[in-house]
């Protein structure tokens, strides 16, 4: 799908942004980290609580965080693979979150993010087409999250994120109405085109949204010591959120299976009136090519010079008002 209109998250290459970055949060204030060794420092101290961000992170790199943070190693092995499905999973006294997000640049795409939470930790991971400081949460700071605890920031983090759906969603619906529009005013090969991409387009965003549910439910209808009693709420309205997504995507997917079903009925009208039109025409030459078969056209010469006689004439007479009067009842039945 192209739409100008859809807001765009521009993909960028690693080389931009650092590939560990993070921010330090203690009761004296927050600091920037931009290493594995800041990070190191950071987490030494038993009073910090740290945001480290992994941007395209290679297996070095994920393997020194998860040594930091004591992250169980298959854990870690899934974060650099990053070919997981939507899922929540708990080991030992860390969560690890695997969710989407949904990036329009040109096509729907998807980016796959990674989360481990900690008791004094939330780690980050994704490919640098994604960038978590744009969330709208994000943008007035991380210290103010962090010093509620690691899980709050997880919660700006992911609805955020989730927040992020809803344009896309509403420009699949716009394109949706259009292709509704094109297949009454003008069914061609490219509307089917667009139906069939649309349908991809949900088809992706079915395999990231709808797994995402049982994240939330796992979060908000059991006990999870590193979720505070009071955050429930808060990731209760994200589960909220992907219900009536999920919703929404079950009526799109439906819309666009009615607007092909009524673009294969167009085709099939448009056919069958074009038959129509050519039987017509058959029918009317075929009335004219047997009255003048019968009477053989081996004396046109002399009709044209006007030396035929005057039963040419009547039998040609004939052909035309044959003709205009099957053309006529054609007219009036709609097959002309």
């Amino acid at each position: 799908m192209t739409d100008p209109a859809l807001p765009t998250m521009s993909p960028r290459s690693p080389s931009e942004v650092p590939p560990v970055r993070g921010v330090a949060w203690t009761s004296a204030g927050e600091r920037e980290l931009a290493s594995i060794a800041a990070v190191r420092a950071a987490y030494a101290d038993p009073a910090a609580r740290l945001w480290v961000d992994v941007v395209a992170g290679d297996q070095v790199t994920i393997g020194e965080l998860a040594e930091i943070f004591a992250i169980h190693p298959l854990v870690a092995e899934d974060i650099h693979e990053r070919n997981q499905r939507a899922k929540v999973e708990a080991t030992g006294d860390q969560l690890h979150l695997v969710m989407f997000a949904l990036l329009y640049d040109g096509g729907l795409d998807e980016v796959e993010v990674d989360l481990v939470l900690g008791r004094r930790f939330l780690l980050s991971a994704h490919e640098a087409a994604w960038e978590p400081r744009e969330l709208p949460h994000l943008r007035r700071g991380v210290g103010s999250f962090l010093a509620e605890g690691t899980d709050y920031l997880l919660w700006a983090v992911v609805d955020g994120l989730v927040d992020g759906y809803f344009p896309v969603f509403d420009k699949l619906g716009d394109a949706i109405d259009d292709l509704q529009d094109d297949v009454i005013r003008r069914p061609t090969t490219w509307v089917v085109e667009r139906l069939f991409q649309v349908r991809r387009d949900l088809l992706l965003i079915r395999h990231a949204v709808s797994p995402q549910r049982e994240i939330f439910n796992t979060l908000t209808n059991r006990d999870q010591p590193l979720v505070a009693a009071e955050r429930i709420l808060y990731f209760r309205d994200v589960y909220d959120h992907l219900i009536r997504l999920t919703d929404e995507l079950d009526s799109y997917r439906e819309l666009v299976s009615t607007t092909l079903d009524a673009y294969l009925s167009t085709v099939n009208n448009n056919l069958s009136d074009v038959m129509k039109r050519l039987t017509a025409v058959t029918v009317i030459l075929a009335g004219v090519g047997a009255v003048a078969g019968i009477f053989g056209m081996s004396e046109a010469a002399l009709a044209f010079r006007f030396g035929e006689g005057s039963g040419f004439w009547a039998v040609t007479i004939v052909l035309f008002v044959v003709a205009g009067a099957a053309a006529a009842y054609f007219r009036r039945s709609g097959w002309l």
